[in-house]
């Protein structure tokens, strides 16, 4: 076991653990530590705590100190640099002809490097670009490519909720997300219906589909052959959230579909969920 606080170093960003040496800290105290990247300034996620060593990344660096009022002040001053870095790098990709969307740009914290963060459809070739930048800024620049998710988190907005995007208020992490989750929870796989701002599948997918796994375990599916109290039938039509089932009898043939609770049948010969080639096709691009 070792004490380690949680930091992130942006308003949603992932976790790292460090040591606080000794000190006690606070939920959003700002501290200033030391990353792969350099020296960064980041705020406390979570306080002093004992975590399993399978936890840790080794070697677990230490806390440096707690942000001072100067630290914060150059904090400030990079925030405005970044604006202008922004504006520069967008006039260098547009001289370059680079088929690039610039996202956003980071400077350091002790300005020993900036990061110029894009989105593009595939491989560009900014060899050029980097030594024009560098002659400008006279540090080192680092262009990273990141994916459509990734920009969503950077820029944030409105989900068709009505809410902020979940990557941008709360999310640290991206959950893989994929269409079978979509179908297993009954809804139409449309793409306009089951993906966010970003293009891709809407990442509530993830929240309950824990319980739809467990209901399609304890649910005859669409397709199951079952056994009830009016007769043996075809399960045409489930309800997982209510518990209800509509079957066609096979004593009734014509007869419209019969409901029936799933704990007053007997599943014979259970149904499969099925994703038709058409189906994926139409959704193709929104998974990954």
């Amino acid at each position: 076991m070792a004490e380690v606080i949680g930091v992130r170093f942006k308003d949603v960003g992932k976790v790292y653990f460090f040591d606080p040496d000794g000190k006690q800290l606070k939920k959003f105290d700002k501290v200033i530590v030391e990353t792969a990247r350099g020296v960064e300034c980041g705020e406390v996620a979570t306080e002093n705590r004992e975590v399993e060593d399978e936890k840790i990344i080794h070697p677990l660096k230490k806390l440096i100190r707690i942000a001072t009022e100067e630290d914060l002040k150059i904090v400030s001053q990079n925030k405005e640099k970044e604006k202008k870095a922004f504006e520069i790098c967008l006039d260098k990709i547009e001289k370059h002809g680079l088929d690039m969307k610039l996202v956003e740009a980071e400077y350091t914290f002790d300005n020993s490097k900036i990061l110029f963060y894009f989105t593009s459809d595939g491989r560009v070739d900014f060899r050029e670009l980097v030594k024009d930048l560098a002659s400008v800024f006279r540090t080192r620049i680092e262009l990273r490519q990141i994916g459509v998710r990734d920009e969503s988190k950077m820029i944030g907005g409105l989900g068709m909720c009505g809410r902020p995007l979940c990557c941008s208020s709360f999310l640290g992490d991206f959950q893989p997300v994929s269409i079978k989750m979509a179908k297993e929870q009954g809804l139409s796989l449309n793409p306009t219906k089951i993906s966010g701002t970003c293009g891709r599948l809407m990442c509530c997918l993830k929240y309950e589909q824990e319980a739809y796994e467990h209901l399609l375990r304890v649910t005859p599916k669409v397709g199951a052959i079952v056994e009830t109290d009016e007769g043996r039938g075809v399960v045409v039509e489930t309800n997982l959230l209510k518990g209800k089932l509509k079957v066609n009898l096979d004593r009734r043939p014509g007869a419209a579909p019969q409901t029936f609770d799933r704990h007053d049948v007997k599943v014979i010969k259970d149904g499969h969920i099925k994703i038709e080639k058409a189906e994926l096709e139409a959704l193709k691009g929104i998974e990954s």
